[in-house]
Protein backbone atom coordinates (compact mmCIF):
# COMPACT_ATOMS: atom_id res chain seq x y z
CA UNK A 1 0.00 0.00 0.00
CA UNK A 2 1.26 3.38 -0.90
CA UNK A 3 2.23 5.79 1.70
CA UNK A 4 0.85 8.71 0.38
CA UNK A 5 3.39 11.40 1.66
CA UNK A 6 2.03 14.44 2.33
CA UNK A 7 3.95 16.84 0.83
CA UNK A 8 6.44 17.46 -2.40
CA UNK A 9 10.12 16.60 -1.44
CA UNK A 10 11.16 19.81 -3.43
CA UNK A 11 9.07 22.71 -2.31
CA UNK A 12 7.13 21.56 0.80
CA UNK A 13 3.49 21.84 -1.11
CA UNK A 14 0.64 20.27 0.37
CA UNK A 15 -0.16 17.12 -1.38
CA UNK A 16 -3.72 15.78 -0.51
CA UNK A 17 -4.19 11.96 -1.02
CA UNK A 18 -7.45 12.31 -2.12
CA UNK A 19 -6.25 15.00 -4.95
CA UNK A 20 -4.37 14.35 -8.21
CA UNK A 21 -1.18 16.59 -8.47
CA UNK A 22 1.59 14.21 -7.31
CA UNK A 23 3.85 12.34 -8.52
CA UNK A 24 5.89 9.58 -7.19
CA UNK A 25 8.88 6.78 -8.26
CA UNK A 26 8.86 3.29 -7.27
CA UNK A 27 10.27 4.10 -4.00
CA UNK A 28 7.21 7.04 -3.14
CA UNK A 29 9.88 10.07 -3.65
CA UNK A 30 6.67 12.43 -4.10
CA UNK A 31 7.06 15.56 -5.59
CA UNK A 32 3.77 17.94 -7.53
CA UNK A 33 3.32 19.15 -10.69
CA UNK A 34 5.09 21.92 -10.98
CA UNK A 35 8.37 20.58 -9.36
CA UNK A 36 8.05 17.58 -11.60
CA UNK A 37 7.19 19.78 -14.99
CA UNK A 38 10.43 22.49 -13.90
CA UNK A 39 12.84 20.99 -12.12
CA UNK A 40 12.93 17.37 -12.57
CA UNK A 41 10.93 16.32 -15.92
CA UNK A 42 10.04 13.08 -15.26
CA UNK A 43 12.86 11.82 -13.54
CA UNK A 44 13.17 11.56 -9.33
CA UNK A 45 16.15 13.36 -8.34
CA UNK A 46 17.46 11.33 -5.38
CA UNK A 47 17.30 7.48 -7.38
CA UNK A 48 17.00 8.15 -11.08
CA UNK A 49 13.67 6.48 -11.21
CA UNK A 50 10.86 7.35 -13.51
CA UNK A 51 8.03 9.93 -12.09
CA UNK A 52 4.57 8.99 -12.52
CA UNK A 53 1.17 10.57 -11.23
CA UNK A 54 0.39 9.27 -8.32
CA UNK A 55 -2.77 7.78 -8.10
CA UNK A 56 -5.42 9.17 -5.33
CA UNK A 57 -7.62 7.52 -2.43
CA UNK A 58 -10.70 8.01 -1.59
CA UNK A 59 -12.00 9.15 0.98
CA UNK A 60 -13.96 6.29 2.67
CA UNK A 61 -10.58 4.04 2.12
CA UNK A 62 -8.40 7.24 3.63
CA UNK A 63 -11.01 6.43 6.65
CA UNK A 64 -9.71 2.63 7.06
CA UNK A 65 -6.43 3.28 5.45
CA UNK A 66 -4.66 7.06 6.44
CA UNK A 67 -2.41 8.57 4.26
CA UNK A 68 1.41 9.72 5.97
CA UNK A 69 1.60 12.47 8.12
CA UNK A 70 5.51 12.24 7.87
CA UNK A 71 6.77 15.18 5.85
CA UNK A 72 9.69 14.95 3.63
CA UNK A 73 10.69 18.65 2.43
CA UNK A 74 13.90 19.88 3.74
CA UNK A 75 14.19 23.51 3.32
Amino acid sequence: MLEMRPDCESCGKDLAASESGAHICSFECTFCDDCNTAMHKGTCPNCGGILLPRPTRSMALLEKFPASTERKYKS
